[in-house]
């Protein structure tokens, strides 16, 4: 049972494992869910899958298995003042109670395939056309005991058999560029670093067991009060062809500030010279020697450069190269100085991958980062993550 389903979710690259289907079929067998493919998805949804950021090729595979095809985009194949409600109809019990269902989910989409192929124009009310508002399976805002659901926002009567939609979880694969609903993940994937503390938190569930073994006599157990112990160092880049991707960098300064106890940031322009500074409105009159910073923290530190790293290859190799000012020694050298003294560091590039061979600063950078140079996406965080604790 479901062997054919086990082998789809494998085919989409999901690390599915015979346990995992085994909790899939001792939950139906226990009824969990019965009739119902909605919930049956939630359910293998549940059982299957173990990591948010595979939740895309779940659904494609999921897609595939129950409908025969490997991409479903039926809502953009119609217009889409089509399923613009103009008028909704109320009907009575007795109304209701009249309609009949076309006969299974095989009879809907056949004649859901020869609807598409014969409608010319928008129907609102009706009982036959793709529409809205009426007592048509097909369509959106309308009552049908047996339908199919399309471009409606949020459920109406409950009764959809299929609903083909957008999408809304194809940013959760891993090598999407993080945004509001994945830097969540990135969070998860930031937690990876080691914890330390001393045991002084209550574990509260052995506790509660413990104490329930012993008839009521209470007996105390106690956890590691977990803290970050990683120091982090991070440098972002601002300004110039930085600013396409400051959203993607707010949020993952966000996500950084609030997850680090040890944590120290600071700015930069394209490359790292011998200056940076931490307050943008003040960036030329308050500036902070590189020097300073190799001297106040120390090499246990880790460090995160953040920045797209295109600019002319002139301002990473010579003097005088920076756009800004005229730099006494070439940024190579400062970003080597860097290397130097903290050897577990990376470099997150926002730029997407496939664009980073047309860029030869990009190269000249990857060189000097002994390529730990990794997309701003959760994969690229994860590999990245791997390298400064590895």
């Amino acid at each position: 049972m479901l062997i054919a389903f086990f082998f789809t979710l494998r085919n989409y690259g999901l690390k599915v494992s015979i346990t995992e289907l085994l909790d899939l079929l001792n939950a139906l067998k226990q009824q969990v869910v019965f009739a119902d493919i909605d919930a049956f998805y939630h359910l293998s949804r549940l059982c299957l899958v173990k990591d948010e950021t595979q939740y895309d090729k779940f659904d494609r595979a999921f897609t595939e298995y129950f409908t025969g095809v490997a991409e479903v985009d039926i809502a953009a194949s119609i217009p889409p003042e089509w399923l613009v409600p103009s008028i909704l109809k109320q009907l009575t019990d007795e109304e209701r109670a009249k309609l009949q269902a076309l006969g299974g989910l095989d009879k809907l989409l056949e004649q859901f395939q020869q609807r598409l192929a014969e409608q010319q124009k928008k129907h609102s009310g009706g009982n036959k056309w793709i529409g809205t508002g009426g007592t048509s399976p097909f369509g959106a805002y309308g009552f049908n005991p047996e339908g199919i659901r399309i471009g409606q926002q949020g459920s109406g009567a409950r009764r959809a058999v299929k609903v083909w939609d957008k999408r809304e979880f194809k940013d959760l694969d891993t090598d999407t560029e993080l945004n509001n609903r994945s830097i969540k993940l990135a969070l998860k994937q930031l937690r990876k670093f080691a914890r330390t503390g001393a045991e002084t938190e209550l574990d509260l569930p052995t506790t509660i067991q413990a104490t329930s073994a012993q008839a009521g006599w209470l007996d105390l157990h106690f956890i590691r009060e977990r803290h970050n112990a990683i120091k982090l160092l991070v440098l972002f880049d601002v300004g110039g062809s930085m600013d396409d991707h400051i959203v993607q960098c707010q949020q993952l300064f966000a996500a950084v500030k609030s997850e680090f106890k040890h944590l120290a940031f600071y700015y930069f322009h394209n490359c790292v010279y011998e200056a940076v500074w931490q307050n943008n409105k003040r960036r030329h009159n308050e500036l902070i020697s590189v020097n300073d910073i190799i001297h106040t923290y120390g090499s246990d530190y880790k460090l995160i450069l953040v920045g797209d790293a295109t600019m002319g290859p002139y301002e990473i190799e010579y003097p005088g190269g920076s756009v800004e000012h005229w730099n006494p020694e070439p940024g190579k050298v400062w970003m080597q100085r860097l290397l130097s003294h903290y050897p577990k560091a990376v470099w997150l590039n926002p730029q997407p991958e496939p664009y980073w061979p047309h860029y030869h600063s990009i190269s000249i950078m990857q060189r000097l980062m002994e390529n730990r140079m990794y997309p701003l996406t959760l994969n690229g965080i994860n590999q990245a993550i791997k390298t400064l604790v590895g």
